[in-house]
């Protein structure tokens, strides 16, 4: 499926049915050969890897990693708009995203999955929105995860694993570095079940695109070491470390990419997703000029 570099204008950018965006551990999605990769250019600088585009669960799905192809991207300095019009400039509609977390509650030890439907934003410091010139908008994110989407992965994973964890609240925390055991036991005791450094402000700004998301979370550690049990919360377990998340993660990948198929798959093609900011604002940020023309990498 993979073709030589050449040139594309803006018009002939190729569609997609859904978004999938790999965490931490996924840096490809389909076999190798599979795919091909587009470097789209955007309003906001380059997106953190090209899109590889391929079938995956029946759908014609844009795939790009977060960190990018190497892990060199801190969660702090993602570009995060970029990622986000890039997608939707390939007319995404549904993004499915994975993520790496902690868990900071005994119900969410290491190796669950998670279907997240709140976070709390601890983050500071980052271009959070694409209506900071032209128009106001204000976007209302009581459920920020999309209701259907959601349903639908939750009904995909009973079929596909049995356990797993069909709601979640995680704390979006600025990073890079990973919290004390206070700041666990806050998370804890402020309703968070896990821990991460990117939902936000990823799934706000597809939000404000009017795109679809869903998030899969996988369990790698449990923090700082305090959410074992409820009679016990200073027992003695591993706490997180970089090599600790990578190393599980290498272990679930296989689990993960399955999983993220499966709600893939389960998503029909006429979905809609709801209209959170009015459609002329939407086109607007997208007819935003960009610094060039869309390209596969040379």
């Amino acid at each position: 499926m993979s073709q030589a570099p050449r040139e594309l204008s803006t018009g002939a950018l190729p569609r997609v049915d859904v978004a999938v965006i790999g965490g931490s551990g996924l840096y490809s999605l389909f076999p190798r050969g599979a795919s091909d990769e587009v470097i789209v250019d955007t309003p906001y600088g380059p997106t953190s890897s090209p899109v590889s585009i391929g079938e995956l669960g029946g759908k014609r799905v844009a795939f790009l990693t977060r960190h990018g192809g190497d892990h060199s991207v801190p969660p702090h300095q993602i570009g995060y708009r970029a990622n986000i019009w890039a997608l939707a400039a390939l007319g995404a509609k549904a993004i499915v995203s994975s993520s790496a977390v902690g868990g900071v509650h005994p119900d969410y030890p290491p190796g669950t999955m998670v279907i997240t439907d709140q976070f709390i934003d601890r983050t500071w410091g980052r271009a959070d929105t694409f209506y900071d010139q032209g128009s106001v908008q204000h976007l209302s994110a009581a459920d920020p995860f999309d209701p259907t989407l959601r349903d639908l992965a939750v009904d995909a994973l009973a079929k596909e694993l049995g356990s797993f964890a069909p709601s979640g609240t995680c704390v979006v925390i600025q990073g890079p570095r990973f919290s004390t055991r206070a700041e666990s036991l806050w998370w804890r005791q402020a309703g968070a079940h896990t821990v991460n450094m990117t939902m936000v402000p990823e799934v706000p700004l597809a939000g404000e695109l009017n795109i679809g998301t869903v998030n899969l979370s996988f369990v790698t550690d449990a923090d700082a070491g305090l959410a074992p049990s409820d009679d016990d919360a200073e027992a003695d377990v591993e706490t997180v470390s970089h090599g600790l998340v990578m190393t599980r993660l290498a272990e679930a990948q296989p689990l993960i990419v399955a999983a993220i198929e499966r709600i893939v798959a389960s998503i029909p093609s006429d979905f809609t997703p709801r209209q959170l900011i009015p459609a002329e604002a939407v086109d607007a940020v997208l007819a935003r000029p960009v610094s060039g023309d869309p390209r596969l990498p040379e």
